[in-house]
């Protein structure tokens, strides 16, 4: 489908086009894209754009994940259709791992992602495979993770997320990071930094303020880190849609 650059909604069609692509090549499930319109909704009431709160807490991200030890970029379906070379240039800046994790899991939907991850630079794509853990206290295949990757991670960020893999991850002691544009969601309310804005804003931005800082001290990092208070974060966007719209 040829989508005008003239149509005022082309931004959104384009990601709109690109996961009813991944939808037919079998990597985008159903439920993605119904996730994906809910998550769009927010966009409209954040003015399709990202937020003063949004940019503080995609600093604030970079600055943890770069003093992390072991981070980990968590991926799926609709992440790898939006912006698969995005997180793979994040990964590499950052250091971090890059692992599939499924709520609809298949090992070929796992192998689709991780191909397409490669096909954009990944050097290493993890999968849970057939020695994986288990997250405790998750019944959903995502409780399914790999033993080198999210389970010994201390970060995890995790774009698109379930609610109740970040709650359990964040009771596992680990500092989860989450891109949803939904201030009230679960995954935001548990996250330890909630970043609300588009997936395909954020990634770009978290990639600029990487290059940045990757040769800040530990000092400064940890100092941008401490200051910041995520309740308080997603308490003024909460405000910002209440007043602006």
């Amino acid at each position: 489908m040829k989508i005008p650059r003239s149509h005022p909604r082309y931004k959104s069609l384009i990601q709109r086009q690109l996961l009813i692509n991944g939808l037919r090549d079998g990597f985008v499930t159903e439920a993605g894209l119904i996730a994906h319109g809910r998550g769009e909704a927010f966009d409209y009431l954040l003015g399709e754009r990202t937020t003063e709160e949004g940019e503080i807490a995609e600093r604030v991200a970079i600055a943890m994940l770069l003093l992390s030890k072991n981070p980990v970029i968590s991926v799926n379906g609709n992440t790898v259709a939006l912006v698969p070379r995005g997180i793979v240039e994040l990964a590499d800046i950052t250091n971090s791992k890059i692992e599939v994790n499924l709520f609809h899991g298949s090992r070929e939907r796992e192998e689709l992602i991780k191909k397409i991850l490669r096909e954009n630079g990944a050097k290493e794509v993890l999968i849970s495979g057939e020695k994986y853990k288990l997250i405790p206290g998750l019944d959903s295949e995502r409780a399914r993770v790999n033993p080198d990757g999210i389970w010994i991670s201390d970060t995890v960020l995790v774009p698109l997320e379930d609610g109740d893999r970040t709650e359990s991850l964040v009771r596992m002691r680990k500092n989860v990071i989450s891109i949803d544009l939904n201030p009230l969601s679960r995954t935001s309310q548990y996250a330890t930094i909630s970043i609300v804005d588009n997936i395909v804003r954020a990634i770009p931005n978290m990639i600029e303020f990487a290059k940045e800082m990757k040769n800040c001290d530990k000092e400064e990092l940890n100092s941008i880190v401490s200051k910041f208070d995520n309740k308080k974060n997603l308490e003024k966007i909460i405000r910002r849609i209440r007043t602006e719209f």
